[in-house]
């Protein structure tokens, strides 16, 4: 299921990084007094009274010298596009400004619902200035603290009515993956090649597919998959020339519906932050991940090239060093035939089922061969271990003080369940757990 997307819009100086912290429940946008000091759109997994939706903080679009009008502007359509949910956020310490109101008519010509809140209300005084923003037309104003979170619960509850209604997806025995990564890695290019016929277009102008594609299709083996092509953006104004950015909230949604996720870098151009930004959004989702660099035929290679880029995946993608990497050419469909059974393995992986008593006994072996540690004098007692998921695959281990575990021997534990079963390509969740 496609988690809703909200998206927090507003002239510069507001608190949007303010109330995106708040609602995420973490520090996560960088907060400053000075205008627009927010750089990246932040995203982040948020939750409200059992709806999870994904967050947007619009607050900064690099534009260089161009004026903040101009970026209210660029940051509005953004929203405007890939959100469900707007959440147009004004200050009652400015009062009702030329700016909030030309952000209200870039507003009015969306078909998104829109949730106008009045940020900055500390105080019972403050809330009688939140009337004059009925001006804009939007409804009932919300008026908020981000910064003392007063309410905050009475804005989420007005943002989750407009949610589209849940749609039960219909169960199949297909496995979902999907393509990640920055526009112009080559997603459409690999589907197409993949598929073996040109059922999305292609075009070297990063960002031309406009929606997520959905492809069922059968393999050389008659093994059934469902593919779902990452949409890009479509190409608009600075704010989609430039902010590559934006690219992760399609890579969201895509890896919400998918049960392996392929991270596609562009072998031209190496690994770039964004890749990485992209990347760990699946790891966090516990999705089985390959990471597949496109473009492979275009580089002079001697005898060192995969091994150095290896390398630099492995060094730059430490947390994802249980996902094999593949090197293909979308151009000449070198290796693609090997996708297929690669997806299978990480699929059955994430779904691999370990019985408890072969798990503890791995588990003693490892304790026999790494006494578990002492902090302050007291040592970390492990009694046994049990698997409670799959996708990815979890496992609650009893101990005496869950502080006592260290993640560095929750590590060696790990390494030690990766060496006697097979979890190539899946995340694994380990949790500690006092015993009872």
């Amino acid at each position: 299921m496609t988690k809703p997307v909200v998206a927090i819009v507003g002239r510069p100086n507001v608190g949007k990084s303010t109330v995106f912290n708040r609602i995420a429940g973490e520090r996560i946008s960088i907060v400053d007094d000075a205008p627009g000091v927010t750089r990246d759109r932040i995203y982040a997994p948020a939750e409200w009274l059992g709806h999870e939706f994904n967050l947007i903080d619009t607050g900064g679009i690099d534009i260089g010298d161009e004026p903040f009008l101009e970026q209210i502007k660029e940051q509005a359509e953004v929203a405007i596009d890939e959100a469900d949910v707007i959440v147009f956020l004004t200050s009652v310490r400015e009062g009702l400004t030329d700016a909030d109101e030309k952000v209200a008519r870039l507003l009015y010509r969306s078909d998104k619902p829109v949730v106008l809140a009045v940020n900055k209300v500390d105080n019972q005084e403050l809330r009688q200035d939140i009337y004059d923003y009925y001006a804009l037309g939007f409804g009932d104003p919300v008026g908020v603290s981000g910064v003392h979170g007063i309410g905050m619960g009475d804005l989420l509850d007005e943002i989750v009515k407009h949610f589209p209604e849940e749609i039960d997806e219909v169960d199949d025995d297909r496995i979902h993956f999907s393509l990640i990564g920055r526009p112009n890695v080559g997603k459409s290019s690999l589907v197409n090649a993949i598929l073996g016929e040109n059922r999305v277009i292609v075009s070297s102008i990063a960002g031309t597919t406009r929606d997520a594609v959905d492809t069922q299709f059968i393999a050389a083996d008659d093994s059934e998959f469902t593919m779902i092509d990452t949409a890009g953006l479509r190409k608009r104004g600075k704010a989609y020339e430039n902010a590559e950015k934006y690219s992760v909230l399609r890579a969201m949604a895509a890896i919400d519906r998918s049960d392996v996720v392929l991270v596609t870098l562009n072998a031209e151009e190496g690994i770039r932050e964004q890749d990485k930004r992209i990347a760990g959004y699946a790891h966090e989702a516990g999705r089985g991940i390959i990471i597949t660099v496109n473009k492979w035929d275009t580089l002079k290679k001697d005898n060192h090239t995969l091994s150095d880029f290896e390398n630099a995946i492995r060094a730059n993608f430490a947390y994802l060093d249980y996902a094999p990497i593949v090197f293909v050419s979308a151009k000449t469909k070198q290796r693609l035939d090997q996708l297929p059974k690669m997806i299978q393995e990480v699929s059955k992986n994430q779904n691999r089922r370990i019985k408890s008593s072969v798990l503890n006994d791995v588990l003693m072996d490892a304790i026999a061969t790494n006494p578990t540690p002492s902090t302050n004098g007291k040592k970390l007692r492990v009694y046994y271990a049990t698997q409670v998921a799959i996708k990815p695959p979890t496992f609650v281990i009893f101990v005496n003080d869950p502080d006592l575990m260290h993640f560095s021997y929750e590590r060696f534990i790990e390494n030690q369940i990766r060496a006697a079963f097979e979890f190539s390509g899946t995340p694994i969740h380990i949790i500690t757990r006092r015993r009872k």
